[in-house]
């Protein structure tokens, strides 16, 4: 289903480029390219030649994959089409026929065009030239109008004939598609139905590949002519079958008598009678409708169930005024919601488990139903931002999103709709009920969006640090007061990540910082640009409200092949005739976790703690000791500290400052931004040689955690502690008490103590390396994420433990003889 939403969104986009009026789904495509205007002059000739080369060995790879896919289903034909004229048929010739219609003609075209293009990509030379290629294969797209004209009925039969024969029924469940030729990956199974449907998919993924070809290929290039020929003739052949696979194109018609198209849709949360709800939005050029989805027995259809509607002339968005008089939208506290993370994390970790050993089906079944009802215990309490909307009749109706990003994006389609001459109407119980059941054809968004309806083969998104320079912005057309923020997508939504400074009255904003972004499983980042409020009459009193005016907003794919490099990679975001300037780079978890000593006699990142607190005569880090009482006497009540990024150079500036034992560290401090302080005492803990909790006393700390009997765990946990160097045992007291006093403003600073724990426990706890079963050491990020569930889980049991002294652990020490 996914690929055939990929497929529909991309012929909306077409039919976009060739009819302004016509109205299709907004979207940036899962297909490797959002499409931007080719802009010719703006091609640097050894990138744009060097991108060639990427898109067309990803293409290559992609052809060999549908390739083994069109062999895999006309593997079966011959065999059939053998048994057809004995006494014993399996299918009979018209069926076989009708089944495998075109499907031999589109193998050749493609083998012959694949086996051309290979060996061009393989010998690759900047002047290779291969637009006649696509030339050619964009003239045989003819073949595909046959095969979808077929595709209905062919569907059909296939189905008819495995209900009346198991012999077919057992073929058509089982077809073995090979790997990629230099892997060592075994044949995986698919059906016949997914398999019919591919050609439909790829040829909207070739030309897909054909905009992108041409968006790195220099104008003077041989190639550029033939490309945007091939380029014509695939959107006009794409043009001409679209009404074929899109079932949105004969949508219900208005009261107007025009065509009701659907424009946008997806899932949200609403606020209904106090509680909860999954719903389903349909945005139709004329109205907005809420549904449901049903619950359905296994094998059956699923279906709507109609909730409410508002016509679009009705429909208004409450002031900022108004909405103070609204019910406060009460957040679920984060630490339910990391400790839901935590547990789909275990889940997730034992499903690999469970693949690896090749497990029973049923348990990998409950792991998976179990993983399901976590997420959507997440989808559902999550979100915390207000999208209100009335209708003119006195209804109201709240959702709940987790981004601005979507509430804009809502706002702003139904706001475009509504510039139209829009006339209001009522609905009979029979058009409503037409209306929501030709929903689940109408419908782009086909599965709740949680990570367990994702196929086995979908990239499981980046994990580790992302490195986001913002620079600047150009485009404004009045001086204002501009920030950005940052967001990255998290266990299927966005979360807030990092804020540029304020740039004021300006149309051209220099930000410049740097921050360091941590992705658990993220695939999209959203740079979203805002106009600061400072009119105070203008506040709203709903906490969760954002009064700073949207002005642009933008999003891009996390492509690890472009952002996994040492180097940085310069980008750019377009928001409605704004570009923001930015660099990204990627630091995988391998690298991000490895401690390295530093190789300085001097200065204290890098350097052993007990060396810095003999030099400095202390009993606790002097860079410790500033960094906390600063965050102390200013930052407390600052929301999101310590998980708030801090601007990078700013911090690298202050363990500079601390390295060289500057004089003017103090004066530096009370200027610095303070989440950069915040950020730079993470660092210091991050970048010792060794866990501040010693490497030494992993091991028994991982087991302590996991004891069950509350006293022997305390014994064990004590005992562990009293083991630690004096040092370390002193300065993790100290920053202990100082957390603790971070969550007690928990109201003001959304900081709880879980919150600290899950920032703090794998900074303090995360070993420098491991040993292996096989006797060699390697990264700590080999364990992951089991140790980094249980380093939280530790610092935890410490934080949320009655204060414990130093003096008293070291009085105490005769009585416990637990061995660590």
């Amino acid at each position: 289903m996914r690929e055939e939403e990929e497929a529909i969104r991309y012929l909306d986009k077409v039919l976009e480029d060739e009819d302004d009026e016509a109205l299709s789904t907004p979207t940036v495509l899962g297909l490797g390219s959002s499409f931007p205007a080719l802009e010719k002059g703006e091609h640097d000739a050894s990138k744009s030649l060097d991108m060639r080369k990427l898109v067309l060995k990803d293409f290559l790879a992609c052809e060999e994959m549908y390739i083994n896919q069109l062999e895999a289903l006309l593997l079966p034909m011959k065999p059939l089409k053998a048994t057809a004229t004995t006494s014993q048929p399996v299918l009979t010739i018209q069926q076989i026929e009708t089944i495998f219609y075109k499907i031999q003609d589109i193998y050749e075209i493609h083998k012959e065009f694949y086996d051309s293009l290979c060996p061009k990509v393989q010998n690759w030379d900047s002047s290779v030239i291969l637009g006649h290629l696509f030339q050619k294969l964009a003239s045989q797209l003819g073949v595909y109008k046959a095969f979808v004209d077929n595709y209905k009925i062919a569907l059909e039969t296939a189905e008819k004939c495995s209900q009346s024969n198991n012999q077919f029924q057992k073929i058509s469940e089982e077809l073995k598609v090979k790997g990629p030729k230099d892997s060592k990956e075994s044949p995986t199974s698919v059906t016949m139905e997914a398999l019919l449907y591919k050609p439909i998919n790829h040829v909207t993924r070739s030309t897909s590949v054909l905009h992108d070809l041409l968006k790195h290929t220099p104008s003077d290039h041989p190639d550029y002519p033939l490309l945007q020929d091939a380029l014509r003739i695939s959107q006009n052949f794409l043009s001409s079958i679209n009404e074929d696979i899109d079932p949105r194109r004969t949508a219900v018609t208005t009261p107007k008598g025009e065509t009701r198209q659907l424009v946008k849709d997806g899932f949200l949360v609403e606020l209904a009678e106090g509680s909860r709800k999954l719903r389903h939005v349909f945005l139709f050029t004329d109205m907005l409708l809420c549904a449901k989805l049903k619950k359905t027995a296994v094998g059956k259809h699923q279906q709507y169930e109609y909730k409410w509607y508002v016509p679009l002339a009705e429909l208004v968005f409450p002031s900022p005024e108004e909405s103070e008089s609204c019910p406060h939208v009460h957040a679920m506290p984060d630490h339910d919601l990391e400790d839901m993370k935590i547990k789909i994390s275990s889940i997730k970790s034992e499903v690999q488990k469970e693949k690896a050993n090749k497990g029973q089906s049923r348990a990998m079944e409950r792991l998976k139903k179990k993983m399901f009802d976590n997420e959507f215990w997440l989808l559902l309490n999550s979100p915390s931002i207000p999208f209100r909307i009335h209708s003119r009749n006195g209804k109201s109706y709240l959702f709940l999103l987790s981004s601005d990003y979507e509430r804009s994006e809502w706002r702003e389609a139904i706001q475009k709709l509504q510039k139209k001459d829009l006339q209001t109407f009522v609905l009979s119980s029979v058009e409503l009920q037409v209306l929501t059941g030709s929903c689940f054809k109408l419908r782009t968004i086909h599965n709740i969006p949680v990570t367990s309806n994702k196929d086995d083969d979908e990239s499981p998104g980046m994990y580790g640090f992302l490195h986001v320079i913002v620079h600047s912005a150009k485009g404004f057309k009045q001086s204002a007061n501009l920030y950005c923020t940052l967001e990255v997508d998290s266990f299927g939504y966005f979360v807030s990540k990092a804020k540029t400074r304020v740039f004021r009255d300006t149309t051209e904003p220099q930000w410049n910082e740097e921050f360091e972004i941590e992705l658990e499983g993220s695939q999209s980042l959203r740079i979203l640009c805002y106009e600061k409020c400072y009119d105070k009459s203008k506040l709203n009193k709903d906490n969760n409200e954002i009064v700073d005016k949207i002005v642009g907003k933008g999003q891009v794919q996390l492509d690890p092949q472009t952002v996994q490099t040492k180097n940085w990679h310069m980008d750019v975001i377009e928001m409605n005739g704004i570009k923001v300037e930015f660099s990204m780079k990627f630091t995988s978890r391998d690298m991000s976790l490895k401690r390295t000593p530093s190789k300085k006699q001097t200065g204290v990142f890098g350097v052993k703690i007990s060396v810095v607190t003999k030099r400095e005569r202390s009993k606790v880090p002097y860079i410790v000791r500033q960094c906390v009482e600063e965050v102390e006497k200013r930052g407390i009540d600052e929301v999101g500290i310590y998980r708030i990024s801090g601007v990078a150079t700013d911090i690298q500036a202050l363990k500079a400052a601390f390295d060289s034992n500057n004089k003017d560290i103090l004066m530096m401090l009370s200027d610095m931004d303070i989440n950069a302080i915040a950020g730079t005492l993470k660092l210091y803990f991050r970048e010792l040689p060794e866990p501040l909790l010693t490497d030494r006393l992993y091991p028994a700390f991982m087991e302590g955690i996991a004891l069950s009997d509350p006293t022997a765990k305390e014994n064990c946990m004590m005992h562990l502690l009293r083991s630690l160097p004096d040092p370390n045992l002193i300065t993790f007291l100290f920053l202990l008490e100082h957390l603790k006093r971070v969550a007690e403003k928990e109201p003001v600073n959304k900081m709880s103590l879980h919150n600290l724990a899950t920032v703090f426990g794998p900074t303090l706890l995360r070993p420098s390396e491991v040993e292996s079963s096989k006797g060699h050491l390697s990264l700590a990020s080999d364990i992951w994420p089991h140790d980094v569930m249980a380093q939280v889980q530790v610092l935890l049991y410490y934080l949320q433990h009655p204060p414990i002294s130093f003096a008293e652990l070291k009085r105490n020490a005769p009585y416990f003889s637990t061995d660590v």
